[in-house]
């Protein structure tokens, strides 16, 4: 491993920090190292609106980044956000040499740091570990790039592939410590969503327990119809975050008092209008969006999983997998798990224990085969 390679493996470390404090910027971590190889900076970007990263170790570095090389694992910016540009003042410390994993994609960006710091004398090296740089912030850049939150598809199975008791009824079927699993993840995303079929069986809140969160959680319900009741116990936890329901614009038009209910009980009431089920999704994603939501968990339940997977919305899935066995009267899930993962990458597992002498959980997680 050379010394480039190791240095820029701490700055992705330190951008990993920043998971779930960040959005909607990208997590972004920095390392200077003077002609000795002694690193003499450290930084990562911490939240929304903090100082980036590059000043943070420029900070820490003082008067020692002069001659010295910045490892950052995206491009300085450029231009005046709610901080100032981060290319200037690396240009101004004298720092020599800048080593960056990856250009940054946002068009206000998008090579004008790299330009300014190439135009006052730094030497600049681009793409090293780009890859894994990239694969950081694929959120961020699913949503500058695709206009479109990277979406994830969460689901529990039984042994017998089966997500709820017949009729619809709701069944427990994971152990503490994968539903402590799920809590933290929610800590981590910009939003997770459900159909408006499992809000009406399962009246879940929707918040993220025992796993403390930096910033509010937006609750998305996908209700064409306007189904969802005022007295939904994810519209009582409104101090989490909020909840958008993105519906037809029809069914607010032939349900006026409906949609004025939930209103008054606090719902973002999203209205689209659109042709056929997938173009549903499609616009619901791109409004998401514009309203700065990068990541979004999709909980259920299984008819609004096969739309995003059967509308090649999906681009991560993560089943946990249960040892409860519930029998042919359960509901099954819209795909059989061999189908779905045929068409993964990156599979990874992960035993979740769920109590002495129980068979445990297994989480399976994956990246969806895509052609863009």
């Amino acid at each position: 491993m050379t010394a480039d390679v190791r240095h820029m493996r701490r700055a992705l470390a330190l951008a990993e920090r920043g998971r779930g404090t960040t959005s909607p910027n990208p997590m972004v971590g920095a390392v200077i190292v003077d002609d000795d190889g002694v690193v003499v900076g450290r930084g990562w970007h911490a939240f929304a609106g903090g100082p980036h990263a590059e000043i943070e170790a420029l900070a820490d570095a003082g008067a020692r980044a002069k001659g010295a090389t910045l490892y950052c694992t995206l491009e300085p910016c450029s231009h005046t956000g709610r901080t100032g540009p981060c290319a200037p003042r690396v240009a101004e410390a004298g720092i020599r040499r800048a080593v960056v994993a990856m250009g940054d994609p946002n068009p206000l960006v998008s090579g004008r740091g790299f330009a300014h710091l190439r135009a006052h004398g730094v030497e600049v090296i681009d793409g090293l570990l780009e890859a894994e740089a990239r694969g950081l912030n694929a959120a961020f850049l699913s949503r500058i790039g695709r206009h479109r939150p990277l979406v994830t598809m969460k689901v529990a199975l039984s042994a017998d592939g089966r997500v709820a008791l017949g009729r619809g009824r709701p069944l427990r079927l994971t152990g503490a410590v994968s539903d402590r699993r799920v809590h933290r993840d929610r800590a981590a995303v910009d939003a997770i969503a459900v159909g408006s079929g499992t809000l009406l069986t399962d009246d879940p809140r929707l918040t993220p327990r025992g796993a403390f969160r930096h910033r509010p959680l937006t609750r998305v319900i996908f209700d064409r119809r306007l189904r969802t009741l005022p007295s939904a116990r994810v519209l009582s936890t409104l101090e989490t975050g909020p909840v958008i329901i993105l519906t037809e614009a029809q069914s607010v038009a032939d349900r006026p008092a409906a949609a004025g209910a939930l209103a008054a009980a606090g719902a973002a009431i999203e209205t689209l209008v659109h042709e056929g089920s997938s173009g549903f999704l499609t616009s619901s994603l791109a409004l998401l969006a514009e309203l700065d939501v990068s990541s979004l968990v999709v909980e259920g339940g299984p008819a609004l999983h096969a739309a995003f997977w059967d509308g090649g919305l999906t681009d991560r899935v993560q089943i946990y997998s249960s040892p409860v066995v519930v029998g042919a009267e359960g509901v099954s899930w819209f795909v059989p798990l061999t189908d779905v993962l045929s068409g993964l990458r990156n599979v990874t597992e992960l035993v979740l224990p769920r109590g002495q002498g129980d068979a445990s959980d297994l989480l399976i997680e994956g990246d969806v085969h895509r052609t863009d």
